[in-house]
């Protein structure tokens, strides 16, 4: 929810995998790699969770990775434009590297600095190309232009946050953005900064689910209230319920492809301890990443960005990191189940 000011520092971390076992026919055949596409800010905080172990992880659970491509505004833009446009000409950068990807073509990963990222994110999963068919020899590695190219896909947000960032500019306490991320989106305020963003259509509130909130204020509850939002509780993520499928199973009956979003403050604060806004009563990550593993064993479930990552002397020991590289493991085991 509130941006992450640089700092530094990397750490390696050994992690325990938990790719489940193939059976003794399946192993002799060799398993095909998952492609998976890192898109990755120009701050401290998406830099650590690249390269703090990152691509070893990923390797080692049997992915073929590309990049991560890094975003970063030009020098005009940062000159011109204030934070708030910087913000949204941010996201129209992370939302054309996304789009680079093909929908169904593996995981697009998003390393994010904040959780007004999330426009960006929603931007290139609306723009997503059709998928190469490696066999066909016309393809020649170009992407070919199809109805996605033309007409947005309709996204579905699953978005886990200790906050709804559903406040307005009427509306919101403090005044920051970033507690405003997921309203932006849902087309309820400050229009021509979506539009910058690329995100366009906003996205039906009936295709957004929350999880984990117990941070709400008063006006942004009522607004809540008369949205057709969706919720999955914390006692719901602990227990990976069926509450979390049948929700997944909701959203794949209504869009194209699946978003999940990760406030790095959705966890128990003992996890993001250097984390500015924790808030108590959190999922563990081994909890959240078991619902994690369950929302990407559906079919359409295509991304996962993670924002706002303690680190350097707020993560000294890297146990935020940690509970970070864990969700994403049960991203892709969840997609090597399907």
């Amino acid at each position: 929810m509130s941006p992450m000011t640089p700092s530094g520092g990397l750490l390696a971390l050994a992690l325990i995998c938990s790719v489940p076992l193939l059976s003794a026919s399946a192993a002799s055949q060799p398993r095909p790699k998952l492609r998976v596409a890192v898109v990755r800010n120009d701050s401290d905080g998406p830099k650590y969770m690249a390269e703090g172990g990152l691509r070893p992880l990923l390797e080692k659970l049997g992915c073929d990775v590309t990049g991560p491509d890094v975003v970063a505004l030009t020098r005009e833009e940062r000159a011109e434009y204030g934070a708030w446009n910087q913000d949204a000409l941010e996201s129209r950068h992370i939302g054309a590297l996304v789009a680079r990807n093909g929908q169904g073509e593996g995981l697009v990963l998003g390393l994010l600095t904040n959780c007004t990222d999330l426009l960006g994110m929603l931007a290139g999963l609306q723009h997503l190309g059709p998928a190469l068919d490696p066999s066909d020899p016309a393809a020649k590695g170009e992407r070919r232009e199809g109805l996605a190219g033309l007409k947005p896909l309709r996204v579905g947000l699953v978005y886990f946050d200790a906050h709804a960032d559903f406040n307005t500019p009427e509306t919101t306490l403090s005044g920051m953005l970033g507690g405003m991320d997921v309203a932006v989106a849902a087309g309820m305020c400050l229009t021509r900064l979506r539009l910058k963003a690329g995100l366009d259509p906003a996205l039906p509130t009936k295709y957004i689910v929350f999880g984990g909130l117990r941070d709400v204020d008063p006006l942004e509850r009522e607004l809540l209230d008369r949205s057709e939002c969706q919720y999955l509780s914390v006692a719901d993520i602990r227990t990976a319920a069926g509450a979390v499928e049948a929700q997944v199973r909701r959203l794949g009956s209504l869009v194209d492809v699946i978003y999940v979003h990760v406030d790095m403050d959705v966890l128990d604060p003992a996890e993001v301890a250097g984390h500015p806004l924790t808030a108590p009563e959190g999922p563990t990550s081994v909890e959240l990443a078991k619902a994690i593993r369950r929302i990407f064993a559906h079919p359409k479930a295509a991304s996962l960005g993670l924002a706002s990552i303690p680190f350097g002397d707020r993560d000294k020991d890297g146990r935020s990191l940690q509970a970070a590289y864990r969700l994403i493991e049960a991203s892709v085991a969840g997609i090597r189940s399907r």
